[in-house]
């Protein structure tokens, strides 16, 4: 994707609760034509975010800018954003024709019944509804539930969709599908998709961007691979549950934890010091094993989980610290291991991220 003009800015954002500050003086630039995924943990301002964004709520201070105008003042009916509620919020009363529809026969503009049909039947065919016009939603699925949503959304043409968690009502399978379809769809239509979600499976999956929102902050933006590969912060890596995390004392350039004591050659600012390796980088040996690559991490091994592509392996360190080690099966079969043996775990001390509050400051 190429890169193009913001579709939206966020400049000093913030909105409270009473004492609670939701978002706090959020900046943010989204990308024209781009699907953003917006993943943070339970509380952190997600929600609050979107329905800041669609009118439904003001900032206390910032101002949101959308196609180069500034809309924070506008009612959200006037802003041109589609919005794609948790629980779809569908009428009821009304066939999915007329859910879709609604928007267009209530709106500010007068639209034609010849245009309305024309639109809402190229709407619900685009999210594969066809011949399901007649039915309430009580007839229909969860899944296609959060079609007709979108499809709503969808039928007003707008530049900017914003999708509340939407597959967190949907079983694995079809969660999965619609992952797909909607990535389809939004690339069809060349609209921006922000969706918000705290998986960070799906988000890595469906984001061409990924922002990370805690304690109402973005601290982090980028693509899938480089949150991925390189979190910001050691609360980033650990919401990602792809790494091992260790707490212990950075001294200068030692890190000592409860792998003895190791040097590391770059540390990134945190609030505290702390040693993260990912669970597919971390190797098993046995315990009595000197040629080891890197730190030599002592621990007892507890079980093991299929997961269909990878086996993850569950150990418990000498203070008693549950770690992982994801071992993908494209890499041959695993070694067999013994409930309760000890083992040492070890890995490439390059290919650790190293956090540290000196850095900091």
């Amino acid at each position: 994707m190429t890169q193009s003009e913001p579709i939206f800015r966020l400049e000093g954002v913030t909105h409270k609760y009473g004492d609670l500050t939701a978002l706090d003086g959020i900046d943010f630039v989204a990308e024209d034509n781009s699907y953003i995924a917006l993943l943070g943990p339970s509380g952190s301002g997600k929600t609050c975010l979107l329905r800041v964004i669609a009118g439904f709520e003001k900032p206390d201070t910032g101002r949101i800018w959308f196609q180069g105008r500034d809309i924070t003042d506008l009612p959200a009916h006037e802003r041109g954003i589609g919005f794609v509620f948790q629980n779809f919020a569908l009428f009821p009363h009304l066939t999915i024709f007329e859910n879709v529809a609604f928007g267009l026969r209530n709106g500010a503009l007068k639209i034609s019944a010849a245009e309305i049909t024309d639109r809402v039947s190229s709407a619900i065919e685009m999210v594969g509804l066809s011949g399901m016009e007649d039915r309430s939603p009580d007839q229909i699925s969860g899944g296609q539930k959060q079609r007709v949503a979108l499809a709503r959304s969808l039928v007003l043409q707008p530049k900017l969709v914003l999708l509340d968690e939407p597959l967190g009502a949907l079983d694995a399978n079809l969660r999965e599908r619609m992952q797909t379809e909607l990535r389809a769809i939004r690339e069809r239509l060349d609209v921006t998709f922000l969706h918000v979600t705290g998986s960070e499976t799906e988000a890595l999956a469906m984001g061409d961007q990924v922002a990370v929102l805690d304690k109402g902050q973005i601290v982090q933006y980028g693509t899938p691979e480089a949150i991925y590969d390189s979190p910001a912060l050691s609360d980033v890596a650990l919401f990602l549950n792809r790494f091992n995390l260790f707490d212990g004392r950075l001294d200068g350039a030692i890190f000592e934890g409860p792998f003895g004591a190791t040097p590391v050659s770059s540390v990134r600012a945190n609030t505290s010091d702390v040693y993260a390796i990912r669970y597919d980088r971390t190797r098993i040996f046995d315990a009595d094993v000197v040629d080891l690559p890197g730190p030599a991490l002592p621990v007892r091994y507890l079980a093991s989980e299929y997961l269909g592509s990878s086996i993850v392996f569950l150990f418990e360190t000498e203070d008693r610290k549950t770690v992982e080690v994801d071992h993908h099966l494209s890499l041959g079969e695993p070694r067999d291991l013994t409930v309760g043996e000890k083992y040492t775990l070890s890995w490439d001390p390059a290919q650790a991220i190293v956090f540290g509050k000196e850095t900091a400051r």
